[in-house]
């Protein structure tokens, strides 16, 4: 008689639930949905107006009108939230980044078409200067060169409320100032936008894999080498992106995020489990560069390898994912239902 080993193998065979389709599917622990996609735009001023994003293969930066026709093939395909984020013309840009928050400004008029032709998509725009400066950082800079937080955040409060003003469902502060989710909470709240939602930048890494998005809204050259390592996180810490998020929630941030992506997922993983807040992660613009390269070159299977790359997100404990790939991905789901 052969002993039963109930404990261990062979009564225990991990591999019993792998060997059906239907076993594996009955079993697995995430899925990744439509409802986890956020799609980052970049919009331009004009009319007809589409230029490829060379780093990026696959995204343009887009004029409103054809933004408007873009964000109509999203509705139809069930994404919840775009992400807005400006190209804005050289001779804006300014020291005190004033075009910021004029509420006549590409965004704002941007928010206001979307939100007239598709009420139910949600609208989410960038909170943030370096579209703005002429140097490129994110905030109002000393004579020596330092982003000036105070300052800042103040600028940063006015563009917050422009953006509601014109109906944005949920802003996005990305600058990593300390105290601004508490200054843009008060304001929100003090102008009656009490529902304006805030998903908050709060672990941002000052990180290498940002390089094509700074080509895409055109900021590379105005920051001409420079590094952002004075307010966003340095890399190797884990411990203070726990502190950022405790201080965002408490300021009133409704979700909170973590950037870069991929590389961070052990941050992301801890947030979650520190918190259970609403957690979000961006794949950044370098990690969809280095996906396309290789899915270009035949190194990697496209579909294959960003639908795993998505599900990574979601094992960590994102409860949702920024992602370049968001309209991509949600024409395959449509495909399998």
């Amino acid at each position: 008689m052969t002993k039963q080993v109930m404990g261990g193998f062979p009564g225990r065979r991990l591999r019993r639930l792998r060997k059906h389709d239907f076993s594996r599917r009955l079993v697995r622990e995430h899925t990744l949905t439509v409802d986890d996609l956020i799609y980052p735009m970049f919009v331009l001023p004009g009319i007809q107006r589409r230029e490829a994003v060379a780093s990026m293969p696959g995204i343009e930066r887009l004029s409103i009108d054809l933004l408007l026709e873009e964000a109509a093939e999203l509705v139809a395909l069930g994404i919840p939230l775009l992400a807005l984020f400006p190209v804005v013309n050289a001779a804006e840009k300014t020291l005190l980044a004033e075009e910021a928050y004029n509420p006549d400004g590409l965004v704002q008029e941007a928010v206001r078409e979307l939100k007239a032709a598709f009420p139910e998509l949600g609208i989410m725009t960038d909170v943030a200067l370096d579209p703005y400066t002429v140097h490129g950082q994110d905030g109002i800079l000393d004579e020596d060169g330092y982003v000036l937080n105070d300052v800042t955040t103040e600028v940063l409060v006015k563009q917050a409320l422009s953006h509601a003003a014109a109906g944005a469902d949920m802003v996005a502060p990305s600058d990593m100032m300390d105290g601004r989710i508490g200054a843009i909470r008060r304001a929100l709240e003090e102008h009656g936008f009490i529902n304006t939602q805030i998903m908050a930048y709060s672990a941002k890494y000052a990180s290498n894999y940002y390089g094509p998005f700074r080509d895409a809204v055109g900021s590379a050259g105005n920051l001409k080498g420079g590094n952002k390592a004075t307010y966003q996180m340095d890399p190797a810490n884990t411990d203070e992106a726990l502190q950022e998020v405790a201080f965002d929630i408490e300021e009133g941030a409704d979700m909170v995020m973590v950037k870069p992506g991929m590389p961070y997922l052990d941050v992301v993983r801890r947030v979650k489990d520190q918190f259970g807040v609403p957690t979000f992660a961006y794949q950044v613009s370098g990690e969809y560069a280095m996906h396309m390269a290789a899915i270009q070159n035949g190194w990697l299977k496209e579909r294959e390898c960003i639908m795993e790359s998505l599900l990574c997100f979601k094992r960590a404990g994102a409860d949702g994912i920024l992602t370049y790939f968001a309209k991509r991905v949600a024409q395959w789901l449509k495909e399998e239902q």
